[in-house]
């Protein structure tokens, strides 16, 4: 579902990729867009980021979304399926034109994964730099920046501050709140219930969760059953927390279906909470 675009200067969500680590065709990688003032904030780079900015740029005629334009990134945590496009986003739009350096916020670890993804990609670079192919020297280069809890970026657009989820086993792993134009959007990040989350959640104007079906984990093998109970939110759990926060819109983000349908994870929602919800997709603006 696709929504009217908010007026310029305001704050505005897109959704690059809604996936999880199951590869499915018709989601790219988990990423998000926060814009505001021409300028695109991403949450988490998934498989795809960079050719879904595009696509987003392209079809809704979002400047800021141009890869030559990516240049600041908040990452969540340091899952595979989160971090998967990082050679993508450093690269590609340093190759189409941009000059800005990247702007990487993440959880310890961060820099770790910035300096090892640059240094497979040093061959390329290099020939990129000191071959016939026009380049800059700055587009390629990192600013990184890793966080703990509390105000971790501002500028005169927004104020974006992390708080601490429990993704299971995790050292550290974050939640954001953007806060600017007036409008507040709040990522969950990948986690099981949390009180921080209700904290920073409450009264927002769109929260952004993760889920999966309650009806098929079930049916899951113990096993499974055991992991996914430590590592995410279940439909039931996050109706609970929807009652609790009372956000002006719910959108279910990294659903884990397991064979159910959109309408039946929003079902499965609205069993218990009856506010507004919807079922995230690529490409969806809010």
């Amino acid at each position: 579902m696709n929504h009217e675009l908010i007026q310029p200067g305001g704050l505005q969500l897109v959704l690059l990729g809604t996936g999880t680590p199951v590869p499915d065709p018709e989601r790219s990688g988990p990423s998000a867009a926060v814009m505001v003032d021409e300028q695109a904030y991403l949450v988490d780079f998934g498989p795809g980021v960079v050719r879904s900015a595009a696509a987003a740029s392209q079809q809704y005629g979002l400047e800021a979304l141009d890869a030559s334009n990516l240049c600041i990134a908040f990452l969540t945590h340091l899952h595979s399926d989160h971090t998967a496009g990082f050679a993508d986003l450093l690269l590609t739009p340093w190759v189409v034109g941009r000059v800005e350096p990247l702007q990487i916020y993440g959880p310890p670890g961060t820099r770790t994964l910035v300096e090892h993804t640059r240094a497979a990609h040093q061959e390329d670079i290099d020939l990129r730099l000191d071959g016939l192919e026009p380049s800059n020297v700055s587009g390629c280069q990192t600013i990184v920046t890793e966080i703990e809890t509390g105000l971790v970026y501002e500028d005169d657009r927004l104020r974006v501050e992390a708080f601490p989820v429990k993704h299971g086993s995790w050292k550290k792993a974050f939640g954001f709140r953007f806060q600017g134009a007036g409008r507040s959007i709040v990522f969950s990040g990948d986690t099981v219930p949390v009180t921080s989350l209700i904290e920073k959640a409450r009264g927002c104007d769109i929260l952004v969760h993760e889920v999966y079906s309650q009806t098929q984990f079930d049916i899951l093998p113990e096993e499974w059953q055991e992991y996914h109970t430590a590592f995410h939110t279940s439909t039931r759990q996050l109706a609970e927390i929807a009652n609790q926060v009372r956000p002006e819109l719910l959108v279910l983000y990294h659903q884990l279906f397991w064979g159910a349908t959109e309408e039946q994870l929003l079902a499965e929602i609205r069993q218990d909470y009856d506010g507004e919800v919807i079922s995230g997709r690529d490409l969806d603006v809010f």
